[in-house]
């Protein structure tokens, strides 16, 4: 972890990115898929991450995006942090949902922010215990600073976004598998929309009204807010190169308790989950991505991350890699497999390392008295399109 303001300064970098979301055929759902089966990674077919890879080499390139560091060399710290919500939306023709079975798509939303030492002096602790500006380069960061994300602007439509719709719309269980107890549950993910303005987001995930040919007027809800928090991203330091993972790690500041619906969706006040990228060129995996276009990543990706032409068996490369560039996430279609991790406070700490859970923690318990429409305000979004009853214990 960087100890002082200049080694995090070197890590801590904002990137820019220009995708958006484009309008879907009928029905233009932003992140429209078929649900998926639960899957579970081969080791010696897949060859995810955990298993297979080696650190990647240099990518020779800059590649700068709010709130994130492009390296290059892979990153054993924090890649990225920011603020994560958690959306669903109702089935087609239904003004409600009541339970699970009356959900379309579940969202996880990340907006990246930079590191909040970066914009303000709170995170940070003066050697010499004086503010002379001399001194600033060599403030040492308090534990797991790296973690925390700066406040989010309100009102601020310019704002890099990714929406990543899970397949099974709930998030895997922490306490399935693991220790004897079988695989961790593992379910498929997709990158549905990238983009810098949150007006095209809202306008995704807004209310549809559109025509078809067999079933004639169709009309969907707007998405639901049911959960908001901070996230962080970290790259894991392995003893040796093949243990190597990433693990996206969150605690909520909203709802302050959990009520039916955050738990019908899998969404816990902390916990972890390790993220593994599909490579776009490896078969698919089941008959669902086999309609799937995939991201498409430019060649350094495919060379540097993936290894095409020079790891693995196949000429593709890696069939799964851990998601330790937060660039891999910036392009729609690709495909990721979320492995739950480890629950609670302890887990989250346990899976982030070096303060990093404990500080999102303390960060959440102050954020946790904002007001609903203050949240609504950090996406631009207006509360009376988007409804927030979930956040206080109620299906809608």
């Amino acid at each position: 972890m960087p100890t002082t303001r200049r080694q995090a300064a070197l890590q801590g970098a904002k990137k820019g990115g220009n995708s958006s979301i484009n309008d879907e055929k009928e029905p233009a759902e932003i992140g429209e898929k078929r649900d998926v089966e639960q899957t579970s990674v081969k080791d010696s077919e897949d060859e995810p991450p955990s298993k297979k890879t080696k650190p990647n080499e240099s990518s020779g390139k800059d590649n700068e995006k709010k709130g994130e560091t492009m390296s290059v060399n892979p990153q054993t710290e924090t890649i990225e942090r920011g603020h994560i919500y958690f959306f669903y939306r109702p089935r087609v023709q239904l003004p409600e949902a009541h339970s699970l079975d009356d959900v379309k798509n579940f969202h996880m939303l990340l907006v990246p922010r930079p590191p909040d030492f970066s914009v303000h002096d709170g995170g940070a602790v003066n050697k010499s215990g004086d503010n002379n500006d001399e001194d600033t380069d060599m403030t040492v960061l308090t534990s797991g600073a790296d973690a925390v994300p700066a406040p989010e602007a309100l009102d601020e439509s310019k704002k890099h976004y990714r929406l990543i719709t899970v397949g099974k719309k709930h998030l895997p269980d922490p306490e399935q598998g693991g220790k004897g107890k079988g695989r961790k549950e593992t379910f498929w993910a997709t990158v549905t929309a990238v983009g810098d303005d949150l007006n095209s987001l809202e306008k995704g995930l807004g209310e549809k009204t559109y025509e078809t040919k067999t079933r004639g007027t169709r009309h969907e809800e707007p998405a639901r807010l049911a959960a908001r928090g901070a996230y962080a991203i970290v790259n894991n330091e392995p003893r040796v190169p093949s243990e190597r993972t990433t693990h996206l790690g969150y605690h909520l500041s909203h709802p302050a308790e959990l009520s039916e619906v955050q738990t019908a969706l899998g969404i816990s006040t902390a916990s972890s989950l390790v993220v593994q990228v599909k490579n776009p060129l490896a078969p698919a995996m089941n008959p669902q991505q086999s309609h799937a276009k995939g991201a498409d990543y430019p060649n350094h990706i495919m060379s540097e991350v993936f290894g095409k032409g020079s790891k693995g068996r196949e000429s593709y490369g890696l069939r799964f890699v851990s998601c330790e560039r937060p660039e891999l996430l910036d392009y729609m279609g690709a495909q990721l497999l979320l492995i739950a991790s480890k629950g609670g406070d302890e887990g989250l700490e346990e899976s982030l390392g070096e303060g990093r859970g404990a500080a999102l923690h303390e960060l959440e318990e102050q954020e946790g008295d904002e007001a609903i429409q203050t949240i609504l305000r950090e996406l631009d979004m207006d509360s009376k399109v988007f409804p927030a009853a979930p956040l206080e214990g109620n299906w809608i």
